[in-house]
């Protein structure tokens, strides 16, 4: 009768690292959701790194129009709305002031957006390390096609947005100021009226009063 014992059942050591990079690795992108600034100045850099070794190579022109390409697919989703607005679903943005206010929905959200072009190009420098890879090509050709295919998907892309009336950007939501504007008066502070009563006279003295008196001034 066989038995298992806890070596069986235990992950092996590769599988154990591959689980530990990638929980540690999902933390730190959890933890830089909120610096938008810190990030996409991380991807710049990282870009700019990417356009140094290319220019000192002078090759790998065919990975770099793919990265742009890339780029420009993650661009149209970023500006693109969620909702497909060709199709009669009942989705609408809103058009004026006072219309609810919903932010805009984007197909591709911005932290997908950084995420997606970062590990774009990571791969893209990797990529550079590998000589069968640099296919010998023309580059003024492929730069010239990327502007064209640029200028044409953009100038679709700003129809669409004419079309359906929306802007891709949200910047917060409107507050309006009313015609009359409310003050806080203070309450009143009541005076102490004092009772316009006339004065009591003094009660008249009593004989035995008056006699008392006068026995006071004889002595």
């Amino acid at each position: 009768m066989s038995t298992t014992t806890f070596a069986d059942v235990q992950e092996g050591f590769f599988t154990r690292l591959r689980k530990s990079v990638n929980i540690r690795f999902m933390m730190f992108l959890d933890a830089s959701v909120p610096h938008f600034i810190l990030r996409w100045l991380f991807c710049l850099i990282v870009y700019g790194l990417y356009a140094f070794r290319v220019y000192l190579i002078e090759g790998f022109y065919i990975i770099s129009y793919g990265l742009g390409i890339y780029e420009l697919n993650l661009l149209i989703g970023f500006l693109s709305p969620r909702d497909d607005l060709e199709l009669d679903t009942g989705a609408t943005l809103p058009t004026n002031d006072h219309e609810d206010f919903r932010p805009f929905e984007r197909r591709l959200p911005e932290f997908d957006f950084w995420k997606s072009s970062t590990r774009a190009v990571l791969v893209a420098i990797t990529c550079t390390f590998f000589d069968f890879l640099d296919i010998p090509v023309f580059w003024p050709i492929l730069l010239l096609y990327f502007i064209i295919l640029f200028v044409l998907t953009m100038k679709r892309q700003i129809k669409h947005m004419i079309k359906h009336r929306y802007i891709p950007f949200t910047y917060g939501k409107k507050t309006y100021k009313g015609a009359n504007a409310i003050t806080k008066k203070e309450a009143p502070q009541l005076k102490r009226i004092r009772p316009n009563r006339p004065m009591i006279r003094s009660l008249p003295k009593t004989g035995h009063e008056m006699g008392g008196m006068r026995r006071v001034q004889k002595d």
